[in-house]
């Protein structure tokens, strides 16, 4: 019975890549790099137009990231509770100005 259900081929960072405007992708880049620095729980699933950063096995968001044509659209959730906030960061910002508000995201989400 295994393989008989089949909900296609998952989209890889590498597809996504290719939507993302080359001004944009080394912000993006070290968004994801950075995500991916707090720790082995993280997990990356890449939606249509976002790629969104999960805490393991609750699989809770803590970062929404959108690509645009001049920077990205970072969505911040750091409890159910809380109001998401929305940062709208531009290509030639640096991840320092807003890491700690990931990182508080990443530890605080349940």
């Amino acid at each position: 019975m295994e393989g008989i259900i089949s909900f296609g081929k998952k989209r890889s960072y590498e597809d996504f890549k290719r939507q993302i405007p080359s001004p944009v992708l080394p912000l993006f880049d070290s968004i994801r790099e950075f995500c991916f620095s707090l720790g082995d729980k993280v997990i990356e699933d890449i939606r249509m137009h976002r790629v969104v950063f999960c805490k393991s096995i609750t699989f809770r968001w803590f970062v929404d990231v959108e690509p645009e044509n001049e920077g990205v659209i970072i969505k911040i959730q750091k409890s159910r509770k809380d109001p998401i906030t929305i940062i709208k960061i531009k290509k030639e910002q640096k991840i320092s100005e807003f890491s700690q508000s990931i990182k508080d995201a990443f530890e605080n989400i349940h």
